[in-house]
């Protein structure tokens, strides 16, 4: 993996006082993800944080699933997460289930009971949301708020022993209800439910909340640093209140960083999710999806997007940034990685009408012209090639360079050819052009008698390969999220472009992940999912150029 940045941040800051003053030892982060969904690009940031910072101070980060909601979580995303943080490079030094603590958290929770800080409410969700107070307004006490410890105790280990159905008890944290902070008003700690986990099977029917059970999990696993986005800020008394109450051994420190978004797509599992259910894409890993698996698909290399992540740096503030920010690092990556190669996406047939029939010469073609250690391959030309059908025009405007009758242009690694007569079908569409060339212009030659002004690309007839070109935009129009649903009705019916045409024959096996910048198309990935031997699929990452600068 390449150097990591050395630029400072409020966290690393942090760090290096706690490490001066031996407030810690070492510093153990972890990266925290719920199995109810894959990751998307802002977890790729915090993956970044938390990994890189660690391994910067020598330190640990551990991989752990915060799977405390059985009715969501799925083994299927345990996978895909292990998966999506080691293809971005990062190996954790321990992989914990939150779900390996419910013992644990259990005593815990009897712990609060015991200094009565905990009580089991039998009012409904409904009933706990409506007496919870406002901004402006104080909660109400639940009529169960002073039960006895030895009756919450009972009904705690009733609940336990499955004797209440879904939705009848919870225990909550005994805290105020009229805090400023609503937060603080008697959270529920735990909630009865009768659903199979993924790790602990029937186990239990009562499951921890996620602001008790995390807070639990970082101490139990001595984690100095918990860092988190902005949002969970306000959650950050019940977190300490949590550690303290519950008297850990150990007293983790939650930190909270702006989280990212990106523009023209949506950043909630729940969304994605709902993206996924409605088909509106082809699965998680759809290349439009804001996903690492889609990102991976599509083309992007985990170098850019750890690029990417570093360049936002670590702040307090969050904001939404422009995806061609995150474009212009896998340009960079592939700039000197990617072959350059030549493919047709609208084919239009050439007919070179003075070049020998039955005839092939293998051209000399460099591979990258700013890498040579890429090497060179060789391209065939023959009487019959395909160009791209907008390379052509039958009356073109004024300083259009490409091909026209009577004008001459370059092919690519080959001759000059000219335009002399155009077939058309019975629609009146061209569907042919035939040209001649100059058997002295070939390239590499140094033929300097004469100079065009235009280039073009092409792909031999006889040997060319048949591949499908999907070129992709942004998945949602507006860049703003709605709240509900309704994110769907502006999901831009053009996001995805299938095109058939054609590539050189050297890529006929093309392994799904490689990589090849087109000649002025951009860069494309061979599709690891659609792709079959002889007809490869290719998705474009980006095109060749964008406005935008970093």
């Amino acid at each position: 993996m390449e150097p990591k940045t050395s630029s400072s941040n409020f966290i690393k800051n942090i760090m290096i006082e706690d490490l001066e003053s031996g407030k810690v030892k070492e510093v153990v982060t972890r990266f925290p993800p719920e199995p109810n969904g894959y990751l998307h690009i802002g977890h790729a940031k915090s993956i970044c944080i938390n990994f890189e910072l660690a391994d910067e101070f020598k330190g640990r980060t551990n991989l752990r699933f915060d799977d405390t909601n059985p009715v969501k979580e799925d083994i299927e995303y345990v996978e895909s997460i292990k998966r999506d943080v080691q293809w971005l490079g990062f190996e954790w030094d321990g992989l914990f289930f939150a779900s390996n603590y419910f013992g644990e958290m259990y005593e815990r929770a009897l712990v609060l009971i015991r200094k009565g800080l905990a009580y089991v409410d039998d009012q409904t969700a409904d009933q706990i949301r409506e007496t919870r107070g406002t901004l402006t307004s104080p909660g109400q006490d639940s009529p169960y708020r002073n039960r006895s410890v030895e009756e919450n105790l009972d009904l705690f280990a009733r609940m336990r022993d499955g004797e209440f159905p879904d939705g009848s008890k919870v225990l909550r944290a005994k805290i105020d209800m009229a805090s400023g902070n609503i937060n603080m008003r008697d959270p529920v700690l735990y909630r009865v439910l009768h659903a199979h986990h993924h790790n602990t099977g029937d186990k239990w029917c009562i499951y921890p909340m996620y602001a008790f059970a995390h807070p639990l999990e970082d101490a139990i696993e001595g984690v100095t640093h918990s860092l988190c986005t902005v949002e969970f800020e306000d959650q950050r008394p019940f977190y300490d209140w949590i550690v303290r109450e519950c008297e850990m051994p150990s007293t983790p420190h939650q930190y909270e960083f702006g989280r990212l978004n990106l523009t023209n797509t949506v950043m909630s599992k729940r969304k994605l999710k709902l993206l996924v259910d409605e088909k509106a894409v082809d699965g998680w890993d759809d290349p439009r999806m804001p996903t690492i698996s889609g990102l991976r698909r599509k083309g992007y290399t985990p170098e850019s997007i750890r690029s990417f992540c570093r360049e936002l740096g670590v702040s307090k503030g969050s904001g939404v940034i422009d995806e061609r920010a995150l474009e212009y690092y896998v340009r960079e990556d592939l700039k000197l990685k990617a072959p350059r190669t030549m493919a047709v996406a609208n084919p239009l047939k050439v007919v070179i009408t003075n070049y020998p029939e039955g005839q092939t010469e293998w051209l000399d073609a460099e591979n990258n012209s700013e890498n040579p250690e890429l090497g060179h391959r060789q391209v065939p030309f023959s009487r019959e090639i395909y160009i791209e059908q907008d390379d052509f025009m039958e009356n073109p405007p004024a300083k259009y360079f490409r091909l026209f009758p009577g004008n001459e242009v370059r092919l690519k690694h080959a001759y000059f050819i000219k335009c002399e007569e155009v077939v058309k079908g019975p629609d009146g569409n061209v569907v042919e052009l035939r040209c001649t060339y100059d058997p002295e212009t070939k390239s590499g030659t140094g033929f300097t008698g004469r100079k065009v002004k235009g280039t073009i690309h092409w792909v031999e007839a006889s040997q060319a390969v048949p591949a499908e070109f999907r070129l992709y935009e942004p998945l949602i129009k507006d860049e703003a999220e709605d709240d509900g649903q309704s994110f769907l009705e502006h999901i831009n019916p053009n996001s995805l472009e299938v095109l058939n045409g054609f590539v050189e024959p050297g890529m006929k096996e093309s392994a799904g992940g490689e990589k090849f910048q087109f000649f002025r198309h951009g860069y494309f990935n061979v599709d690891p999912k659609h792709s079959k031997p002889g007809h490869p699929v290719f998705n474009r990452i980006v095109s060749l150029k964008s406005s935008f600068e970093v």
